[in-house]
């Protein structure tokens, strides 16, 4: 009967440990593999693991009992391993699932075997399980410890599993930095047999992929260019891009330069070496890995030490002002911007719900009237950027006039989606940064309806988290008729900020999930059209 029972414990324990171990290898793959930021995430959501800690400590009352009081123990083990197994089971939607990588495979075949390991000695001890009668009481006394053993080994694979997923992480990492290496070594050999090819890079706290898409549709319009795609900013990201993509017909690679960490710009420089540079911002973003904003100030500034030993031009945002204070230690600074000062400006602005028109002044005086369908005035700012490179590479301004009103909103960064019928969602998900978020409330401000903002607030900002996000509630508060939030923990400050403002708080509803929060959008009963705001989306590992 023990050794069916230890069967029985066994399937629903490794069930569990399957679905928990899936569970975090996504939570880890969305952490960027990294193993600090991953430890640093179980922390903050150590609630998830009380459950299996506990029950690691409980299965030790195993060693003592035995009989009845045993089995009754393994039952209720039993039990509470189902619920992790339910808890954990496949099949949730998730924003961005599971990517089963090469190297997510190869992690798993680590993990695979660190469990293994338990099983076999679980599965030695099981002979013990119902060899008993006849032993005098020393034997019968180890046979129960082992008998024990079988049980404890079992269910610590499972309660385990949690250190066990990063530990596979540790355990590769010579294997992986072996296979990036070979890969960014074969990009940079592809990079060297194209020697006309000419490199951009672009960073910034925010606005680096909107500017990459801009400054790809202006350059697009004379030269052969290559970008690249979606989000992929990070090393391997750039990698593959080059690898998969660059032909020996393209003019301009424009590389877009993620980082959460010191010196991991100087890292995506040494890959993609590129000729010039834009940087577009410098903010309190990813603040948590940073640790403090010199440190992101000196990390995007890379790019510009980088360009300015290869004989190249920065371009840089010169009404951001932590740029602006940096900028005079780089002669080879071009600045753009709408305040006065900028080597290439922005004036004479006009922003309705249909659009944005500006004038641009360049260095030499030549001046262009540009319109374009992209919403607010700090798209001037990146659109302006794009505008000073490729006038830069030789492309005079009213040539650029066509290609800047081509220009369309990026997905999920105040994109204008139309459903019809009474409302009209602006799509700004992908912004999670406080001069992002003022600027979407600025936009939202400019129709004439009713205006609802719907927002978990933003993350990832380190000690200012909690303060930055009691300023959006308060200017939240100014420019919203109805303001939904998204999970109750996470916006307390943005709650809080808003009920300081003065907001009438009846109209303030807080939902557990986004489901939940645009079905009450759609239920919410008014006499104008609804304009909704739909600023920032957590990843799913918040």
């Amino acid at each position: 009967m023990n050794l069916v029972l230890w069967i029985i414990y066994a399937v629903i324990s490794l069930t569990a440990t399957v679905f928990l171990g899936l569970r975090e290898f996504h939570m880890l793959q969305l952490n960027g593999y990294k193993t600090p930021e991953h430890s640093w995430w179980m922390k903050k959501n150590k609630k998830r693991y009380i459950l299996p800690a506990a029950l690691f400590c409980a299965q030790f009352l195993l060693i003592p009992f035995h009989g009845g009081l045993r089995t009754a123990l393994v039952i209720t083990l039993c039990f509470f391993n189902a619920i992790i197994a339910l808890l954990n089971k496949p099949g949730k939607k998730f924003k961005k699932p599971l990517v089963y990588t090469a190297r997510m495979k190869r992690m798993m075949i680590t993990c695979g075997i660190l469990i293994a390991i338990f099983y076999v000695f679980a599965i030695l001890n099981t002979y013990h399980l119902n060899v008993f009668d006849g032993a005098d009481e020393a034997h019968r006394k180890i046979h129960l410890f082992k008998a024990a053993m079988a049980f404890i080994f079992t269910g610590s694979a499972l309660y385990l599993t949690p250190i066990l997923v990063p530990l596979s992480n540790i355990i590769n990492k010579p294997v992986e930095k072996a296979v990036q290496n070979w890969y960014i070594n074969d990009a940079k050999r592809i990079l060297s047999e194209c020697p006309t090819l000419h490199k951009v890079g672009i960073t910034g706290s925010y606005g680096k992929t909107s500017m990459k898409f801009y400054l790809d549709e202006l350059l697009n319009s004379q030269y052969n260019t290559l970008k690249t795609p979606e989000s992929f900013n990070t090393p391997m990201g750039v990698t593959i891009t080059i690898r998969r993509d660059l032909k020996p017909t393209h003019e301009y690679f424009i590389c877009e330069m993620g980082a959460r960490r010191v010196h991991e710009i100087k890292e995506l420089c040494g890959i993609a070496d590129p000729h010039d540079g834009i940087i577009t911002s410098v903010g309190p973003q990813h603040l948590e890995t940073f640790g403090s904003i010199e440190n992101v100030v000196n990390t995007k500034f890379e790019l510009a030490d980088h360009v300015k030993a290869k004989g190249g031009k920065i371009y840089l945002n010169g009404d951001n002002e932590l740029i602006r204070k940096k900028a005079p230690e780089y002669p080879n600074a071009v600045l753009y911007g709408l305040q006065e000062g900028n080597h290439y400006r922005g004036t004479d602005i006009s922003v309705s719900d249909r659009g944005t028109e500006f004038t641009v002044t360049a260095p030499n005086g030549e001046t262009q009237r540009f319109s374009m369908k992209l919403l607010g005035e700090h798209n001037v700012q990146n659109v302006l950027g794009a505008i000073a490179y490729a006038h830069g590479t030789g492309i005079s301004l009213d040539k650029l006039t066509l290609p800047v009103k081509r220009i369309a909103a990026v997905p999920h960064r105040l994109q204008l989606l139309d459903k019809g019928g009474n409302m009209t969602f602006i799509d700004d998900a992908y912004n999670s940064n406080p001069s992002g978020c003022r600027a979407a409330l600025n936009v939202l401000g400019l129709f004439d309806a009713c205006r609802i903002l719907v927002t978990p607030g933003m993350v990832e900002l380190g000690a200012k988290q909690e303060e930055l996000n009691f300023e959006f509630g308060q200017e939240a508060a100014k420019a919203c008729d109805h303001i939904v939030l998204v999970g109750k923990n996470q916006t307390v400050p943005i709650y809080n900020g808003i009920k300081d403002a003065g907001y009438d708080m009846d109209n303030v509803f807080v939902a557990d999930s986004l489901n939940e929060a645009l079905d009450h959008v759609r239920a919410f009963q008014t006499d104008k059209k609804k304009i909704v705001l739909l600023e920032n989306d957590l990843p799913d590992n918040y």
